[in-house]
């Protein structure tokens, strides 16, 4: 296990593992679930989408190797190649669960490691499979990236306020939380002495940070299940893309389609009544 991440050979992955690879000399990595048979799953922008330097993930344009290399839906971000192409000559590396608070704080870098569990492989699988079919919503470099994909996927967690702008991404946590930590350690300036102090309170305050905004940590989770999130995120199927539904009107709908049902069921009450009476007479 190292200090920066868990670097493995592809001989120690198993289907269900959540694997990542680091892009532009460490500036940020790239995650997926490993699905077997020397295919990842993960999520990136559409294909429609205009090229952003947020996400200079580059998406294969051929595979000589696997011919479902590339595989994706009309309007989804989420995507199916071989690990060749999810690599992208880089090196393998595993992101770890449940491992203690200790060894999370000493990781120099977040989106490496959770303290949250992880669940069984092969339901790992299963959600990673059927996001592929079904789609993650749309990619945000800081509320809903690959990570956060990739995280759901091991653990089905999700957080119920999507108004703190940051989802489960411990990479995200990480860009959001250095500058934030340097402004907040400023006042301390008349406390500490020298640049040594100054630079001991910035970094406390980062690993502090980090802890509270992981997903093991964080009590504003919820478990839910991948036939349940298109739902639970107000996501609609229309016309093959998926929109954002306005809950309070879907409830109305729903609410009146149950007061016409109740009236269709007392209209058919009072006809069967009317029979048991002509049968009598």
């Amino acid at each position: 296990m190292g200090i920066l991440s868990q670097r493995v050979e592809r001989s120690e992955i198993k289907a269900g593992d959540h694997i990542y690879t680091w892009r532009a000399v460490f500036t940020y990595s790239h995650h997926g679930i490993y699905v077997g048979g020397s295919k990842v799953v993960h999520f990136t922008r559409k294909k429609d989408s205009e090229p952003s330097n947020l996400n200079p993930d580059p998406l294969p344009s051929s595979c000589p190797t696997f011919p479902d290399c590339g595989f994706q839906r009309p309007d989804s971000g989420v995507i199916l190649t071989c690990l060749d192409c999810f690599l992208n000559k880089g090196s393998l590396y595993q992101f770890e669960y449940g491992v203690h608070p200790s060894v999370f704080l000493a990781k120099l870098r977040g989106g490496t490691c959770t303290i949250a569990q992880a669940d069984p492989h092969e339901t790992v699988v299963h959600r990673a499979m059927y996001l592929l079919q079904n789609g993650f919503g749309n990619y945000d470099v800081f509320e809903n990236n690959c990570e956060d994909f990739a995280i759901y996927c091991k653990t089905g967690l999700l957080p119920l306020d999507d108004d703190q702008g940051i989802g489960r991404s411990g990479q995200a946590s990480a860009v959001v939380g250095m500058p934030l930590a340097a402004l907040l350690s400023t006042p301390f300036k008349l406390l500490v002495g020298g640049p040594v102090g100054m630079a001991t309170v910035t970094a406390g305050m980062y690993c502090a940070g980090r802890y509270i905004t992981d997903v093991g940590v964080r009590k504003d989770v919820m478990k839910v299940e991948v036939e349940h999130l298109a739902a639970h995120l107000g996501w609609r199927e229309s016309g093959g893309e998926r929109d954002l539904i306005d809950l309070g009107e879907d409830e109305e709908a729903v609410e009146s389609k149950v007061v016409v049902l109740e009236d269709e069921e007392q209209l058919d009450e009072e006809e069967e009544n009317r029979r048991k009476k002509r049968r009598i007479i």
